[in-house]
């Protein structure tokens, strides 16, 4: 019971944690200075500055923050940006000799943050190569080394199905939508070479065991579960859009709390209170936090790379998390992709059409393959 405490009382801080991550969205070298660009304001005291010797360098952590791009200083040399701990991002500026560096905010830019750089000619590749180098890697790839992805199983999750429609909206249902999409992305990712495992095919429902156990039972590297979101104020509809992106976790946040419990709905309709107790504690073997906190974070940039490539005005709802209950009983890397909004009217005329369904399947096949590669990548410095 002792440990049953313990561990929800670190649910509860992780969850206040990653409810407030700032995220480390951009960087350039400009005018002898590595400059970091956020997605919310920053401030000196989540700011950690320490030097290291042989070889000399600068380290600097950035507290509570996350990054949006793990590949982000790939083309500047000597300098590393890592998730150093879940919600640490560690720059590294590596330098022949010792030198002094003031770091600074601009005085007009809350969100960005200045380093300067040591005075040698080579920390950035020259800007004609860059270019090159960019147009070589239009095809938003995670690594320049291929892998082989014939072991690494994905299971694909449409939501609702059979007598639960989900979200309905101009004659067009939820459940139908997902499906289309699941099976785009079941094509895209076995031409990476992935096998796949659909939880459905056809428009039936799956209770709860069923979903949550099927990642566990086939062995998967990724679960992912594909939905449609939906705002019932019909002052709102035409306001409220945009793609999401949800981990499992506990939270404050009313949003995500009003998302998950729609999702849940279905469900867990029928399941006792005793039940659901049951499947909550399961969370105790499940997914892992901060590894479905990275996946899921590939996924997202990659389906908005691809969606603002062809449309405009595509809002990034952002990667959030919730207490989905599709979630809770897979121990693997899992995540519930929320595509749109079926109540917009815009949005909904969107997601019925085939293009745009292949480019959210293709982001997240991308956005998959960028996690694998970048675990296998990945290096404590």
């Amino acid at each position: 019971m002792r440990l049953l405490r313990y561990f929800l009382l670190f649910l509860l801080t992780t969850s206040l944690l990653f409810s407030s991550l700032n995220r480390l969205k951009g960087v350039k070298v400009s005018k002898g200075e590595l400059r970091l660009n956020f997605s919310d304001k920053i401030y000196k005291k989540e700011i950690k500055h320490f030097a290291l010797s042989n070889p000399s360098r600068k380290v600097f952590d950035f507290k509570n923050t996350t990054l949006s791009n793990k590949n982000m200083a790939k083309y500047i040399k000597n300098v590393k940006i890592a998730q150093y701990k879940p919600t640490i991002v560690r720059v590294v500026i590596k330098s022949t000799k010792p030198y002094r560096c003031t770091a600074y905010k601009p005085i007009l830019s809350t969100k960005e943050y200045h380093i300067p750089l040591p005075t040698t000619k080579y920390m950035a590749l020259p800007a004609k190569r860059y270019k090159k180098e960019e147009e070589k890697k239009s095809k938003w790839v995670s690594s320049a080394k291929k892998y082989s992805h014939k072991n690494e199983l994905i299971v694909i999750d449409a939501g609702h199905g059979g007598h639960d429609p989900g979200a309905v909206g101009g004659g067009k249902k939820e459940k139908n939508i997902v499906l289309q999409i699941a099976k785009r992305l079941e094509r895209h990712l076995k031409k990476s070479g992935h096998p796949v495992y659909m939880t459905r095919r056809s428009d039936r429902f799956l209770k709860l065991h069923q979903r949550t156990k099927i990642a566990d039972k086939k062995k998967a590297k990724v679960f992912i579960s594909i939905h449609a979101n939906a705002v019932g104020k019909k002052s709102r509809r035409h306001k409220v859009h945009g793609v999401e992106t949800f981990f499992l976790q506990k939270t404050r946040d009313a949003k995500s709390q009003r998302i998950a419990a729609r999702e849940n709905k279905s469900v867990l309709k029928g399941t006792s209170i005793l039940s659901k107790n049951i499947i909550l504690d399961s969370v105790l073997s499940g997914p892992k936090i901060v590894q479905s906190n990275k996946l899921a974070i590939d996924v997202q940039a990659g389906i908005m790379k691809k969606l603002r490539s062809r449309y405009h005005g595509v809002r990034d709802g952002g990667v959030r998390h919730a207490p989905f209950w599709v979630l809770v009983g897979a121990s693997r890397p899992s995540i519930l992709v929320e595509v749109g909004y079926m109540s917009n009217p815009k949005e909904r005329k969107r997601l019925s059409t085939s293009a745009y369904q292949e480019l959210i399947a293709k982001g997240i096949a991308e956005g998959v393959d960028r996690y694998l590669n970048n675990r296998k990548n990945e290096i404590d410095f």
